[in-house]
């Protein structure tokens, strides 16, 4: 008889999930998800349900960042092709570059995207540089190509009713330790494993404490308004970190228009301000958001939300650990690219916990 692997989950958002949605595809693998937010929630905790969410990849060449977006495109595309109800629909995207950017927060968080030559240029189908005359007024090159988009609120539930066909159980929990967890199986039998995927909340949770993490506050507007295709550039002039984007997401989910990153920057509301600048450079960029001849009224506003980046210094931390005897895996930290990440780094996440599952069986048996 197969040996039963009892995992706890920490977090539920895209990482958790996807985590679990992997975990739980081997039927060996008994799964408990605990999260203090699940998809439905809108908190400032709770940074997944508030992205784009698309497919932007902004890793470096040659590192691990990069080869986790590679990785996720195989599995977002699949999605858009053959599982029309996650929420997830291709779209034409195109990404203009000012070279003035190239020293700010959004310049440099952008720097590999808009890049003449990216490396992703063999990965996301239709890549091609938009030639030098059809450039908007001061921007340097730009590039177009087939992405995807996400509707964060019919895919998250989407990754949940996929792990409860698997038989993942979620519970809703508030934890101080992350030792906690190890007491929190659905089974009442202590945890073999606890996969950490609390994101920014990382910082606060006993036992981890990373003060390497940072919040990168991301300000958004939810309209009703289509801008027939995904547009982003590297920055604007109003202030070093705030750029402008726009997205439409799949099955009737609005179209997101950013927004802002900025780092250690906590608070939880909407700045009326800077959502009116938000609007204002959208339509600037892409005049195709409203009626000829309106501004900002012409926009028909859902509403406006605040996301909390979880920003880690060094990049994601995905690694095995042990804390007062407790065996854990960690998979947080994404920054701006949990969802263009997601599958490449829970695929990481799950090879370690295969790993240690494997020695905690070895010395189980001597």
């Amino acid at each position: 008889m197969a040996t039963q692997n009892n995992i706890v989950i920490l977090g539920a958002g895209v990482s958790g999930l996807t985590t679990a949605y992997l975990l739980s595809k081997d039927a060996s693998n008994s799964i408990t998800v605990v999260a203090k937010h699940m998809p439905g929630d809108y908190d400032i905790e709770y940074c997944s349900p508030w992205a784009g969410a698309n497919y932007l990849p902004v890793g470096v060449p040659g590192s691990a960042h990069a080869r986790w977006e590679r990785e996720t495109w195989p599995a977002l595309k699949d999605l858009a092709e053959n599982h029309l109800d996650a929420g997830v629909h291709f779209q034409d995207t195109i990404v203009n570059n000012r070279q003035k950017d190239r020293q700010t927060p959004t310049g440099t968080w952008f720097a590999e995207l808009t890049e003449k030559e990216p490396w992703y240029k063999d990965v996301v189908p239709n890549f091609r540089s938009i030639p030098s005359d059809q450039l908007a007024p001061g921007v340097d090159n730009a590039s177009t190509f087939t992405s995807v988009c996400i509707n964060t609120a019919v895919y998250l539930p989407w990754l949940v009713g996929q792990c409860r066909k698997n038989g993942t159980v979620f519970k809703r929990g508030v934890l101080k330790h992350i030792t906690e967890a190890a007491d929190a199986h659905h089974s009442g039998q202590k945890a073999d494993l606890v996969i950490n995927c609390t994101g920014l909340s990382s910082k606060k949770l006993g036992g981890v404490n990373d003060n390497t993490l940072h919040p990168g506050r991301g300000q958004i507007v939810v309209v009703r308004n289509d801008p027939g295709a995904m547009v982003s550039i590297s920055g604007c002039d109003d202030a070093h970190d705030e750029l402008v984007y726009m997205m439409t997401r799949a099955a009737g989910g609005g179209t997101v228009i950013g927004g802002s990153y900025q780092k250690d920057q906590w608070d939880p509301l909407p700045d009326p301000n800077l959502a009116v600048r938000i609007m204002k450079r959208a339509i600037a960029l892409r005049p195709e958001l409203v009626r000829e001849g309106q501004g900002i009224e012409g926009l028909d506003i859902i509403r406006h939300g605040v996301g909390l980046r979880p920003l880690r210094d060094g990049g994601p931390r995905i690694e095995a650990d042990k804390i007062d005897g407790v065996a854990v895996v960690h998979n947080y930290g994404h920054g701006g690219f949990g969802y263009q990440a997601s599958y490449g780094c829970a695929a990481e996440a799950v090879k370690l916990a295969g790993e240690v599952l494997r020695q905690r069986r070895g010395r189980a048996k001597l």
